[in-house]
């Protein structure tokens, strides 16, 4: 069968034959290549639990985390809310891949951002946040987030141009992982899986797609991971963890625990070194979050036993992580 060539100036169009996946020859712009990701077999987690443990490929994501989702669904319903206008500021605060996302979201729409994040977080990530022209104020440690989120909302009252996402409460989070994420996995496994696995910080993910998988009437565990040196889901006192995107020290406002079927803990030195596998044995440069998830689909699948299917995430890219001692 003949493959067809888009003609310059046509509208998209999707090829199909036989032996393809339908491709997308066009798309409007950068924004609309966020999402639809891959979902991965874990070849060596699988045969090591003798479950079929996935991976979704978030590190595919044009800014390269699954954050891009929340990203582009905050501003643009923002946008039709009438919040936003071309004066307006998008003001932030987050570890990292948010603020990455933000920034590439903000440079496309032409609204200015400001990102605070903590010191401790990578050089690469500031550097991406200040490659896509995004205003860049650090914290002095990542247990002062929620006195810096109480600082952006003092100054948001201040200036009406200031926008806030606000990533850790704005249900659009969650909601976004309801309608893309969740529908994609649920696409994807057409047999269904017999759990979800995910690391915590704003909790949109593992709350969007657990609801999601609820509403298609399919039965999964969903189980939230997290620090094991921070374990605050478990009732333990926060503490110095090194596992990026999770935890950042307090339980987010969207977290319902009455939704999760179990929380795990990951020691951050074991989520590092399965990043480090993942790259030596599936080819995956991946971040140091989907280690720790990797690691929680892995206990997940040893409870269930052989047989059994696991999907879990892989955030983002691993390059934003080098710089640091030991990632």
């Amino acid at each position: 069968m003949d493959h067809v060539v888009a003609k310059i100036g046509s509208p998209p169009q999707v090829i199909e034959c036989p032996r393809c996946v339908p491709v997308c020859l066009m798309t409007s712009g950068i924004l609309d290549s966020i999402g639809n990701t891959p979902l991965m077999r874990l070849r060596h987690a699988s045969e090591a639990t003798g479950c079929e443990i996935y991976g979704k490929a978030e590190f595919m994501n044009p800014g390269g985390s699954i954050k891009d989702r929340i990203a582009k669904a905050i501003v643009e319903h923002a946008e039709a809310e009438g919040l936003l206008r071309p004066d307006s500021v998008i003001l932030e605060v987050t570890s990292g891949n948010t603020g990455i996302a933000l920034a590439l979201v903000g440079s496309v729409k032409g609204y200015r951002v400001r990102i605070m994040m903590p010191r401790t977080v990578s050089a690469e990530r500031r550097h991406m946040i200040a490659s896509f022209g995004a205003e860049l104020v650090l914290i002095d440690e990542i247990n002062r987030i929620q006195d810096a989120v109480a600082d952006s909302v003092r100054m948001a009252a201040l200036d009406d141009r200031i926008f806030l996402p606000s990533q850790f409460s704005n249900p659009v989070n969650a909601l976004c992982h309801e309608r893309t994420t969740g529908p994609e996995l649920l696409q994807q496994i057409p047999g269904g899986f017999d759990a979800f696995v995910m690391g915590v910080g704003t909790g949109g993910t593992v709350m969007g797609v657990g609801r999601a998988i609820r509403k298609a009437g399919r039965a999964a565990r969903i189980v939230a991971l997290e620090p094991d040196e921070s374990a605050v889901m478990s009732g333990q006192p926060r503490g110095c963890q090194g596992i990026q995107g999770l935890d950042d020290c307090f339980i987010a406002d969207l977290v319902n625990l009455d939704e999760i079927y179990q929380v795990g803990r990951i020691r951050t030195e074991d989520a590092k070194e399965m990043r480090a596998r993942l790259g030596r044995e599936e080819g995956l440069l991946v971040g140091i979050s989907a280690g720790a998830n990797v690691l929680g689909a892995m206990q997940v699948a040893r409870e269930l036993g052989p047989g059994h299917t696991v999907v879990t995430v892989l955030c983002d890219r691993g390059e934003r992580y080098l710089s640091l001692a030991g990632a």
